[in-house]
């Protein structure tokens, strides 16, 4: 990947619905040059998929928070991965390193439906500790970092 490919995902991160007629206009380069890098970082699989980023918000969903949670040991991992890819409010989960084993963003509609997920979560086997930390506002939230 070279300076340009990083400029044309750049442009593709700032909006992936640009055309390459618009991208190539900002980065002086041709459009079927532009058509051919987007080509090469989609077979590459720097470019994973486009999609869509909702306002949460406006859908109801007021509350976010981030669990990290414990299990007391490593034969729960499997099972509480498998049962954790069922909820919905549960953008993220990612294993992590430390006192803690996984870190989880949550996104509902209440504290309500937050406590039913920290009641499942709780009722996990092997689950041995849970922390809550609520998002009061979020200052920054990018999708991916771009390599200098």
């Amino acid at each position: 990947m070279d300076r340009m490919d990083k400029r044309i995902l750049r442009h593709l991160k700032e909006n992936s619905r640009q055309t390459a007629s618009r991208i190539s206009q900002n980065i002086h380069l041709s459009v079927s040059a532009v058509i051919e890098r987007i080509r090469k970082l989609e077979r590459t699989g720097i470019i994973q998929k486009y999609t869509v980023i909702l306002d949460e918000r406006q859908l109801g969903n007021t509350l976010t928070a981030f669990v990290v949670l414990r299990l007391s040991h490593f034969k729960y991992r499997e099972p509480f991965e498998r049962e954790v890819l069922a909820y919905e409010d549960i953008c993220e989960c990612h294993a992590i390193a430390g006192d803690m084993d996984y870190l989880m963003k949550i996104v509902t509609n209440s504290t309500s439906s937050l406590e039913l997920i920290h009641q499942d979560l709780r009722r996990m086997p092997g689950v041995s500790g849970i922390k809550t930390l609520y998002v009061l506002s979020t200052i920054k939230n990018e999708y991916s970092v771009l390599p200098s």
